[in-house]
């Protein structure tokens, strides 16, 4: 039997091999724990992040709150480097609940994808 992690690994690899982020567009990853739920924008190309946010500082407010806020931030972030698209990488996870709500609030924030 397969486990949740290699479901997930599996899929992450599938994704990872139609989503390539470039200087132009980056790739906005996407990883959740338990407790936080972390973004990071990546040009491939380069092999560099760009910028990065996570859950970790906040407080109040449900997983799925905090994630939209996460989204929020790391679309601002983003947009002060001068990009407005990128190429969203749910990283093997299904886009539902803190995942969608993070796209959600980088979407609010300006983004494109």
């Amino acid at each position: 039997m397969i486990s949740k992690i290699e479901r997930r690994n599996k899929i992450k690899a599938r994704i990872r091999g139609k989503v390539s982020g470039t200087a132009e567009r980056p790739r906005l990853s996407v990883f959740r724990s338990n407790k936080a739920i972390y973004a990071q924008v990546i040009d491939d190309l380069a092999g560099r992040t760009l910028c990065a946010a996570s859950s970790k500082g906040l407080e109040g407010g449900t997983k799925t709150e905090q994630a939209a806020q996460v989204g929020e931030a790391v679309g601002k972030k983003v947009l002060e480097l001068g990009i407005s698209e990128v190429v969203f990488d749910r990283n093997g996870y299904l886009f539902h609940g803190r995942v969608k709500s993070l796209a959600d609030g980088a979407r609010k924030a300006g983004l494109k994808f």
